[in-house]
């Protein structure tokens, strides 16, 4: 009987995506999968792990919260990581793999606190260009490491890794042998911020927009991920523009509206990073502002040093500003066309099976 590997992975897609990419190709090798996440999304009722085994943990994360918020999230840690303790000790796992964020921290310091002799091999995977708090913290107990980028700061020079680059899902990963064609008559502008929308989009993109000269707007789709409170209003605004739209709240076939943009307007968690580069589009990119080591900052930071994106802060973005970026870049598309080459040499192919080689390659040591 095969000993199973644990995932620990949950909360947003920027997480849990890598996770499921990663498990859907350790399956087809013939692996037993557990998943182990967090009461805030709970479980899994669709995708790889709808049939398999799930535990859902306690958990909560303590970054930027206040004394009594850190409290909490510490209390709640302690009896995530004492019930995955219990479970794991009668799994016999080969490995527990985790995602980063706090919904990875309980199986992982479980597993740490296990015997030696019943101890999985503990492995995991950082999607940004700076090491994760949840990650830094289980790095000190000499896990396998997989990196996205070259150079992850915060990583500590005695701790070994290697880098896999950043696992997409097999519709992304297709996209990689799709030409970007720059626009000629219909410009197609994507805005995403992450799995539930960026609310500052909701009110600045539009405004942007409409300020954009006539002939532009004529030739504009928009298609544009919003909190689901914000629908109709955002609907309303670009009507009021007589700018087309197409506007959810969340999008299942984010590939078909990848494959079809000119340019991307969004945050850069490392899962969005990887996508842009897959396809090989062209963003400006606006790093969420409290993010707890300005992670999505330095991520944004390495697409804009290849020459495949531009980065505003939030801090200093105004709808005149946007404006301004996006007629400059929508009346040069060459820039667009350029930008997209750069993004695609970005792109790390087969992320995926690479970090399931280094998980494969260690259990047969």
């Amino acid at each position: 009987m095969n000993r199973p590997i644990v995932i620990a992975a949950g909360g947003t897609g920027g997480h849990f995506f890598p996770a499921e990419a990663v498990a859907t190709v350790l399956a087809e090798r013939g692996h037993d999968l557990i998943l182990m996440t967090d009461a805030r999304h709970g479980r899994r009722e669709t995708g790889l792990f709808a049939n398999r085994p799930q535990y859902v943990l306690d958990g909560a994360g303590v970054a930027g919260k206040g004394l009594k918020g850190k409290i909490s999230g510490g209390t709640a840690l302690l009896k995530g990581i004492v019930t995955a303790r219990k479970h794991l000790a009668s799994l016999n796992a080969a490995a527990v793999v985790g995602f980063g964020g706090y919904p990875s921290i309980p199986p992982l310091l479980a597993a740490r606190l296990l015997p030696a002799h019943k101890r999985p091999l503990m492995v995991i995977h950082e999607g940004n260009a700076v090491l994760g708090q949840a990650n830094a913290l289980i790095a000190r107990f000499n896990p396998i490491i997989a990196t996205s980028y070259t150079h992850v700061a915060r990583l500590p020079d005695s701790v070994e890794h290697q880098r896999t680059g950043m696992p997409v899902r097999p519709g992304i990963e297709a996209l990689l042998d799709v030409p970007y064609s720059a626009p000629t008559e219909t410009i197609n502008l994507l805005v995403w911020g992450g799995s539930l929308g960026a609310s500052i989009f909701s009110t600045l993109v539009p405004q942007a927009i409409a300020a954009l000269p006539a002939e532009l707007r004529a030739r504009l789709h928009v298609t544009q991920q919003v909190r689901g409170n914000d629908l109709e209003n955002v609907k309303n605004l670009y009507a009021q523009s007589g700018v087309s739209c197409h506007v959810e709240s969340f999008f299942h076939d984010v590939p078909e509206r990848l494959k079809s943009a000119h340019l991307v307007i969004g945050r850069a968690g490392g899962s969005s990073v990887a996508e842009l580069a897959m396809a090989g589009r062209p963003s400006l990119l606006v790093p969420l502002p409290i993010a707890a080591s300005d992670e999505q900052g330095a991520n944004a930071q390495a697409l804009e040093d290849v020459g495949a994106a531009w980065m505003i802060r939030q801090a200093i973005l105004t709808p005149a500003l946007l404006t301004e970026r996006l007629i400059a870049l929508l009346t040069h598309p060459e820039q667009l066309s350029a930008a997209a080459a750069a993004a695609r040499s970005f792109a790390t192919p087969r992320a995926a099976e690479r970090v399931a080689d280094l998980i494969t390659a260690a259990l047969s040591h």
